[in-house]
């Protein structure tokens, strides 16, 4: 794997300045999240934006790295609601679905409205693994109060030693490599790092998902005394779970969790776990392609007494890849992928009442 250099960031920078995919790059929310064919009390959604919070990031970061970098667009955020305050930890690229990305965070209070958090970016890139970017903020809320956040680290596959070590004949790694990696903070703003989440004998290059079960309060919900974790991407091909009891330290098998073959789809990524309450089973809300070739939502029913086996499948989704979070006696996510580009906006997403 290269070394973290200045020139590396430099590179990976003026390459995201000209990222755009013609799939990926024109992707909406609500194409996903608006309307469901079917809405059985289960499923977590639909959902219609509240321009009441939006957020924009209203000036530009200090730049540690001293490449010149500037943010254009702002996306795939966690959101969690601390002691009255809505918390958003979101990615900021150049492009839309660019790499290069950091992760910021930002506060709301009745009161003030959203602060952007000075100290921000609160992530960069520090790591050899995370030479292309850091993204995807996921966060959870511990048993014992402290926050553990899951983000991937990018990296160039060329002439990386760990792809010769641990091959991935079942999931051919292209130009770039995705770890999970882990941060640890105990009042959400100064962020510990611990580096991989998932060992490269388990990812073999390639992991994404790190989506583990979580209450709209924030919290990592534990099942039969430990926490799991879906794994949706990567790990040669493998569908692949782990448990933990701390979040910080695992152990992973295959396991295949999701069939998605009565649709004549296949799994992209898992996107969020969302366990209403005490009484709830568990609602993965996931990405996939269906049986048109067609980017597609949809959701999985499981009891937490088994919860490797699904119970239902329902088309729709949210694809909220952080988690939802309950604000204003509803439930809410939030995403960026409508807003113009260069405007650094992220809209949020109510739930609607439409279940029959």
């Amino acid at each position: 794997m290269h070394a973290l250099t200045p020139a590396r960031l430099r590179d990976a920078y003026e390459e995201a300045l000209k990222f755009d995919h013609p799939l990926t790059s024109h992707i909406t929310t609500d194409q996903f999240s608006r309307s469901y064919p079917r809405t059985p009390e289960w499923v977590v959604g639909p959902f219609q934006r509240d321009d009441a919070l939006t957020f924009r990031q209203a000036s530009e970061w200090p730049d540690p790295a001293d490449i010149g970098w500037r943010n254009g667009f702002v996306f795939n955020p966690s959101i969690l609601n601390a002691d009255g305050e809505l918390h958003l930890f979101y990615r900021a690229s150049p492009r839309k679905e660019s790499m290069s990305s950091r992760i910021g965070h930002a506060v709301y209070t009745r009161s003030a409205g959203w602060i952007d958090d000075p100290a921000n970016p609160v992530v960069i890139s520090t790591f050899d693994n995370e030479g292309l970017s850091v993204e995807d903020p996921k966060v959870y809320r511990r048993h014992d109060g402290l926050y553990v956040m899951f983000y991937n680290g990018i990296w160039a596959t060329d002439g990386a030693d760990e792809l010769t070590r641990y091959p991935s004949p079942g999931y051919p790694l292209d130009e770039v490599g995705c770890d999970i990696m882990v941060a640890t903070s105990a009042d959400l703003q100064s962020w510990t790092k611990h580096g991989l989440a998932v060992p490269y004998e388990i990812s073999r290059g390639w992991a994404k998902g790190a989506v583990i079960p979580r209450s709209p309060r924030g919290d990592a919900v534990r099942v039969g005394g430990e926490y799991i974790m879906y794994l949706s991407e990567g790990c040669n091909g493998t569908m692949t779970v782990g448990r933990s009891t701390d979040l910080l330290t695992w152990e992973f098998r295959a396991e295949p969790y999701l069939d998605l073959t009565a649709w004549g789809g296949s799994l992209f990524e898992v996107a969020t776990a969302v366990v209403r309450d005490d009484d709830s089973d568990i609602v993965l809300d996931f990405f996939y392609n269906d049986a048109d070739g067609q980017f597609a939502a949809g959701q999985a029913r499981y009891s937490r007494r088994d919860p490797f086996r699904q119970r239902e499948l329902n088309k729709g989704g949210a694809l909220a890849w952080g988690g939802f979070a309950e604000w204003d006696g509803a439930l809410y996510f939030a995403q960026g992928w409508d807003a113009p580009e260069g405007s650094r906006e992220l809209y949020f997403y109510r739930e609607t009442d439409a279940h029959a």
